[in-house]
């Protein structure tokens, strides 16, 4: 996990300045995702290539049949799913500790009575509100993470499927006519391809709630804005 430390201690302060239904998001990414990749993928796979074993021992053919399948080994596709979900988070947590900055330096003003402009995105105790720009920025990190996730999942259902199969055939050169290739533990990586795939579609799902969550509370915020000012000029 020495590898993802540094991503770790990111998505914890994200943790602060997301609503619970993104608190959830990243408890799955950090556990069932970057944990588990850390901690088991690379092990099952290790080296898939040198466990490979073909009927043939023609110089070249392993590798050539390995790389048609395989063009990505499944660990390495994972850690760039990894990093390709997170950046939108990442790129929101820059933008929100901005605003939190700007506007602690505005609520200072307004203490030291030199200002006229009030916190628009804070309340007193610092916590973030969605509303506005930072609203607007917060979905659309949210809708590059859907992208993201539902274009791995495709791709990676191109690329592979979601089955080890344990015998893949190659006709590729310098391989003489069919030549038949067995991998190693197949059933243990075909439990590991769908946990991953599992844990992705969990993860997309949530997005898209948070999605319709932010939508409802935005819109209950509009109203309730729009009865207290009708309220006020009664």
């Amino acid at each position: 996990m020495g590898d993802w430390g540094f991503l770790s201690k990111l998505l914890d302060k994200v943790q602060t300045h997301s609503t619970n239904i993104g608190k959830v998001w990243l408890t799955v990414l950090l556990i069932f995702r970057i944990m588990v990749l850390g901690a088991g993928v690379d092990k099952v796979w290790g080296d898939e290539q040198s466990s490979m074993v073909c009927n043939i021992i023609t110089p070249g053919c392993k590798n050539v049949c390995y790389d048609h399948h395989f063009p990505i080994s499944h660990s390495r596709f994972w850690v760039l799913q990894i990093i390709f979900v997170t950046l939108p988070t990442l790129v929101y947590l820059a933008y929100a500790l901005h605003v939190i900055h700007k506007e602690d330096k505005l609520r200072q003003m307004d203490a030291e009575k030199r200002g006229t402009k009030l916190p628009k995105y804070t309340n007193d105790n610092g916590k973030l509100q969605y509303k506005g720009n930072l609203l607007r920025i917060y979905v659309s990190c949210i809708l590059m993470t859907i992208l993201f996730e539902a274009g791995f999942i495709v791709g990676q259902y191109y690329l592979y499927g979601f089955v080890m199969e344990p015998r893949i055939i190659c006709k590729e050169a310098p391989c003489p006519l069919s030549t038949e290739c067995f991998m190693s533990r197949p059933t243990e990586k075909t439990i590991f391809i769908i946990f991953m795939l599992v844990v992705a579609c969990v993860s997309l799902l949530l997005n898209i709630a948070e999605i319709f969550y932010l939508i409802c509370r935005a819109s209950k915020g509009r109203k309730h804005h729009n009865y207290v000012t009708k309220e006020t000029h009664c």
